[in-house]
C-alpha cells in the first residue's frame, strides 16, 4: 500500500508540473498560437452541406495495480502489485453526410493492447488486430424519425451504454453498463436495424438485433445451478428514452457526452432496456435437461451539465436491474496482465447502483482546466453472499478540452472468497488522451 501511495504522489507531481511547463511556454512565446479545435472536414460541395468528417484518438495508460490475492505475474511468481503501460484505445472514425437525406458510418481500430496481451490470437502483446467497431448507414424518413442498419452502437439500457470514449468524466466508463461487452455483442455494438429521433424534449432509440453467438449447447452445461450463455439463434430487442429539459443534445451520432465541463445547461432523465429470450441456460443438480433463461435488463438514470459559480458541474446516477439468469455472474480486469489481477465480479443477475460527480474550475489565464471529480458504485449480486461498494477519485486536467487531457484516478474494487467480501484492493491509473 506504501507502494501505491508513493506512486500517487509521484503522479500527482507529475500532473502538476504540466500546469507549470504550459505556462512557461506561454511566457517565452513571440507570437500567440491558435490552439482551438478545428474539426477534420472535408467539404464535398461549397455549401458544406456535403462532407466527410474525419475523427481520431489515442489513450494511453500507466498504471500501478495493487493485485487480487493469490495473483501471479508473468513467470508464475506470486505478484501482489504490477505496473504496466498500456494503450488503452486507438480509434479512427469517419462518417459522411453525402445528403441532407443520407449518412454513412465507419470506426475501426483497437483496444487494450498492453506488453502481455492484444496480440494475434492472444498469443502475444505484439501486432494486435484492427477490427470494425461501427459500420452503419442511415435513412432519413422524416425530421422525427431516422432508419438504420449495420453493426451499430445504438444501444439501449443506459445512457452510458450509449457513452462515448472521448468525454469520459472519470478516466474510464465502469464496464457493467455494456452489460453483454464481448459476449453477445462486438465491443459493446451488435448487428441490427435501429429507429432513432426527436419529439421536442424528447429523445428515442430502439434496434431490432441480431446478437453475435455466444457461450456453449444447453445439454453440456454444468449441473450447478448457474446460468451460463447458450447458443441460440433468437433477435434481441433494445431501447433507451430518455427526456431532456433545457439544451437539447445533438443525436446525429450515438455518442453521449460524459461532461461538458458547464458549457451547456443539460438535465435529462431517461430508462431503457435489453431483452434477449432464451440467451442463458441453467441446470440444477441432478436434473438431464437445463432451463432456458431470458436475458432482461433494464435502467433508469439521470445526467445533470450545468454552469456553476465561476466553473461547472456534471453529476450522472444510475440504477441498473440486470437477470441474467440464476446465480450469472462475470469477472472482468481491464488490460489484465497477471492471473488474478484486477479482475473482480462486474456483471451479474442483481442490481447496481452508480454515481459520479466532478467540478471543473475557471480556466486559467493559459486556456487549461482542472476538474477533480468521484464516482461510487454499489452492486449486489445474486451469487454472491454480500454487497460491495467501491469508489474512484480522480481529476482531469484539460490541456484543450477533451482535446487533449491527463487523467489521474485511483480506483477501489472489492474482493470475494467463496462468495464472501473479502477486503479491496486499489489500482492508481495516468492516462493521456488526444483526440483530432
Amino acid at each position: 500500500m506504501k507502494l501505491l501511495k508513493l506512486k500517487m504522489l509521484v503522479f500527482c507531481l507529475v500532473l502538476l508540473s504540466f500546469n507549470q511547463i504550459t505556462f512557461a511556454q506561454e511566457e517565452t512565446e513571440k507570437k500567440e498560437i491558435d490552439h482551438s479545435y478545428k474539426p477534420l472536414t472535408l467539404k464535398l460541395d461549397d455549401s458544406g452541406n456535403k462532407y466527410i468528417r474525419f475523427l481520431t484518438w489515442h489513450q494511453f495508460w500507466v498504471r500501478s495495480t495493487q493485485n487480487n490475492p493469490n495473483s501471479l505475474d508473468i513467470t508464475g511468481q506470486p505478484s501482489d502489485n504490477s505496473f504496466d503501460i498500456g494503450l488503452r484505445r486507438s480509434r479512427v472514425l469517419m462518417f459522411a453526410q453525402i445528403s441532407p437525406r443520407f449518412l454513412i458510418l465507419t470506426h475501426f481500430g483497437l483496444n487494450n493492447q498492453t506488453f502481455r496481451n492484444g496480440g494475434i490470437n492472444g498469443a502475444t502483446g505484439k501486432k494486435p488486430q484492427i477490427f470494425m467497431h461501427d459500420a452503419w448507414t442511415e435513412f432519413k424518413v422524416a425530421d422525427e424519425l431516422y432508419l438504420g442498419s449495420g453493426l451499430h452502437y445504438w444501444n439501449g439500457i443506459s445512457r452510458m451504454t450509449n457513452a462515448s470514449t472521448l468525454n469520459f468524466l472519470a478516466v474510464d466508463a465502469p464496464i457493467f453498463n455494456w452489460a453483454t461487452i464481448e459476449l453477445t455483442d462486438q465491443f459493446a455494438r451488435q448487428f441490427g436495424v435501429y429507429a432513432k429521433g426527436k419529439i421536442g424534449g424528447f429523445d428515442y432509440r430502439i434496434a431490432l438485433n441480431k446478437p453475435f453467438a455466444a457461450g456453449g449447447l444447453s445439454e453440456e452445461l454444468a449441473d450447478d445451478g448457474v446460468a451460463r450463455n447458450v447458443l441460440n439463434d433468437n433477435l434481441a430487442v433494445q431501447g433507451y428514452f430518455n427526456y431532456q429539459f433545457f439544451d437539447k443534445e445533438s443525436n446525429k451520432l450515438p455518442y453521449f457526452v460524459g461532461t461538458y465541463m458547464g458549457a451547456k445547461k443539460i438535465f435529462n432523465i431517461g430508462a431503457g432496456f435489453h431483452y434477449h429470450p432464451e440467451a442463458t441456460g441453467v441446470k440444477q443438480a441432478g436434473e438431464a435437461e437445463a432451463e432456458l433463461q431470458n436475458i432482461s435488463l433494464f435502467a433508469v438514470d439521470a445526467f445533470l451539465d450545468m454552469p456553476l459559480g465561476s466553473g461547472g458541474v456534471t453529476a450522472y446516477s444510475a440504477f441498473y436491474n440486470y437477470n441474467f439468469g440464476d446465480n450469472y455472474l462475470r469477472n472482468v480486469g481491464i488490460m489484465n496482465i497477471s492471473t488474478g489481477g484486477n479482475a473482480q465480479p462486474t456483471i451479474g443477475t442483481g442490481s447496481i447502483f452508480y454515481t459520479q460527480a466532478g467540478y471543473a474550475f475557471k480556466k486559467f489565464q493559459n486556456g487549461t482546466q482542472f476538474q477533480p471529480f468521484a464516482a461510487y458504485t454499489y452492486k449486489n449480486f445474486e451469487a454472491l453472499n454480500d454487497p460491495s461498494s467501491q469508489f474512484d477519485i480522480g481529476a482531469n486536467y484539460f490541456i484543450n478540452g477533451h482535446h487533449a487531457k491527463i487523467t489521474l484516478q485511483y480506483s477501489q474494487r472489492p474482493v470475494y472468497a467463496a462468495g464472501n467480501l473479502d477486503g479491496s484492493r486499489g489500482e492508481i491509473i495516468l492516462q493521456t488522451h488526444i483526440w483530432l
